[in-house]
């Protein structure tokens, strides 16, 4: 009776509340296109799994170390994204690996030390877990236990993440900061296939081990100019995708185009101008882009899909209150996935969806009046 009973408002807060969530339909996410860096040269249409190819290509062919891995890869992954480097690069370069998290970690770990330059897929984040020792206890800490005899540098490690509208449990988490409590490495999510390739070129030339999360939502999403030629964006460098002067949105990957969304609703039914900021890098982050806009715009608003409580939302806020404190005029705003496992059925009401954040936006302006 109290299953058919809670299967019955399940039903109905799902008919009555369809306005107001982000539905799990991935045609309900606008994609706003990312403009290519502007020194980059000529451009050609690719969507982000094509970009994220193209980087793993570039890399392969500028650097004969380079090794791409992991389950599936050698026939392209469950998302393509190596598709064709095995026949131009060779069994030897480009090969899958047992389903084993830990061992394609530590294997990675292996090849990088010993000079490769090892880039490692795990086939979802949601299936990272196994490796957190590997990453955190070995990756991470390797030149700081050898006093810079060693290190993995050269290590990256891919892995698509996020919602994607019917992943449930396992197939739409976002573990990002679980991994930026870590000192030792480095943790990028892109935003667009621009972004991703750029990002994923310079994580994996970096002389630290980076975990290079793709919000698997974007893959398809869309296509940009993306600059043929190699090139990289800076690492722990934010990028002001919006301009504005009342309240600052901060976000990566796909809820950038979230945030993108509610600063075009703020400016329409509020005329609140919103500045929005892609971190891009997690770990370590852009706190000076971030310090500069907020005492700007007086507020700010974090979003992130990933749970509420630790979040990285969490330490953009306390670093927000620790260097904006006097330029402040509302409390921080953190608009989050919420402290539950990630929900089916009830995936529109756990994502940080534009209505979400845009209440977040009223409950400032009510505080700045």
């Amino acid at each position: 009776m109290l299953a058919r009973r809670l299967s019955g408002l399940a039903v109905r807060c799902l008919s009555t509340s369809a306005a107001r969530c982000n539905a799990p339909n991935p045609n309900d996410l606008k994609y706003y296109s990312m403009p290519a860096p502007p020194h980059a040269g000529a451009t050609s249409e690719l969507n982000m799994f094509q970009s994220i190819n193209d980087a793993m290509d570039i890399a392969m062919r500028t650097d004969d170390s380079a090794v791409v891995f992991g389950e599936d890869v050698a026939f392209g992954g469950v998302f393509k994204c190596s598709v064709g480097l095995q026949s131009k690069y060779g069994k030897d370069r480009v090969f899958n690996t047992p389903l084993c998290e830990q061992g394609i970690v530590g294997f990675g770990i292996g090849m990088s030390v010993v000079g490769a330059t090892a880039i490692a897929e795990i086939q979802f984040a949601d299936y990272i877990f196994p490796a957190f020792d590997q990453l955190v206890n070995e990756a991470a800490k390797y030149r700081y236990r050898s006093g810079d005899q060693f290190n993995c540098g050269s290590l990256t490690v891919r892995t698509p993440c996020g919602a994607v509208g019917h992943g449930a449990l396992y197939h739409s988490q976002m573990p990002e900061a679980f991994f930026t409590h870590c000192p030792g490495l480095k943790v990028v999510v892109p935003s667009g296939p621009a972004q991703a390739k750029g990002l994923l070129l310079s994580c994996i030339r970096d002389p630290n081990p980076c975990i290079f999360m793709e919000p698997k939502i974007l893959y398809r999403r869309a296509s940009d100019k993306v600059p043929a030629g190699d090139y990289t964006i800076p690492l722990s460098q934010a990028d002001v995708v919006v301009e504005g002067d009342d309240i600052t949105l901060i976000g990566w990957g796909t809820q950038v185009h979230v945030l993108r969304t509610v600063a075009e609703m703020a400016k329409e039914q509020l005329d609140v101008s919103c500045e929005v900021i892609d971190l891009q890098t997690l770990l370590p982050f852009d706190e000076d882009t971030i310090i500069n806009s907020v005492k700007k715009t007086g507020s700010c608003v974090v979003a992130h899909e990933a749970p509420l409580t630790s979040g990285l939302g969490a330490e953009i806020s306390a670093t927000i209150q620790e260097k904006c404190f006097f330029h402040l005029e509302a409390p921080v705003q953190r608009v989050c996935g919420w402290d539950t496992p990630f929900p089916h059925v009830f995936e529109p009401f756990y994502l940080p969806n534009k209505y979400r954040c845009m209440d977040a936006i009223k409950q400032i302006m009510a505080c700045k009046q």
